[in-house]
């Protein structure tokens, strides 16, 4: 009778086996991940899904747009006039300096169209002599704080040598400070300056400028030539 009991019990067990398999293959199947979306529209996603949140959460302005659209004009200008150093035989301190303006303020056009773009704005070309603007449809060329006149750029472009680094210097502290003057503008104006790109830019802009001021300043003291007025 042992060996027909034997006999019973081990299909009964070799069901109960089989049965277990298929729930752990059902579970593993069930628990399976979903295949990973491609890098590429995975990062794109993400970053249009955070351009979407920042933009409910801090929301920016008509102070902000024309700020980033006027900066990129103005960036434009100082770009140019680092840009003449070597071509006017500016001192080797003077070229340090310029090729210093140059690589910052290119790096900052391009954030500043950037973020321009990446909000369906109007992305200004970076145009030295202003910031074109349609006033009682007609197109008017509007200088930003600090920028220079065309007479001053001729100015600045007829010099060679030390009169370079003099007016250089000269209009450069004019430049800056009305940068200055834009940050300024802009953190006075009600509810501006809280999105996060347009708060740490201009910030930069701040205490960048206001740095390099100071460091002309001294520049220009060492050249013989008095500081413009308002700048001591």
């Amino acid at each position: 009778m042992i060996p027909l009991r034997t006999h019973l019990v081990t299909p009964v067990l070799a069901l109960a086996m089989i049965a277990c398999q298929r729930t752990a293959s059902h579970s593993a199947v069930a628990s399976a991940p979903a295949p990973a979306a491609h890098p590429s529209t995975q990062s794109e996603a993400a970053y249009a899904a955070k351009a979407r949140a920042d933009s409910a959460r801090l929301p920016y302005t008509k102070a902000d747009i024309d700020f980033m659209s006027g900066m990129i004009g103005h960036h434009a200008q100082a770009i140019k006039m680092a840009n003449w150093a070597e071509s006017h035989d500016a001192s080797p301190a003077i070229r340090v300096l310029a090729a210093r303006i140059i690589n910052a303020q290119k790096d900052e056009i391009f954030t500043m169209q950037t973020w321009l773009r990446d909000r369906n704005q109007t992305v200004p070309e970076p145009n030295p002599t202003g910031m074109k603007m349609m006033m009682n449809g007609m197109e008017h060329v509007m200088l930003m704080p600090g920028m220079l006149t065309e007479q001053q750029m001729a100015q600045l472009d007829q010099s060679k040598g030390t009169d370079f680094d003099r007016l250089f210097l000269t209009f450069m502290i004019q430049h800056h400070k009305g940068a200055v003057s834009m940050v300024k503008d802009l953190f006075s104006t009600y509810g501006a300056g809280q999105d996060e790109t347009v708060f740490k830019f201009a910030n930069d802009v701040q205490v960048d400028q206001s740095t390099e001021i100071a460091r002309m300043e001294k520049m220009l003291l060492f050249t013989g030539a008095p500081v413009p007025p308002g700048n001591q």
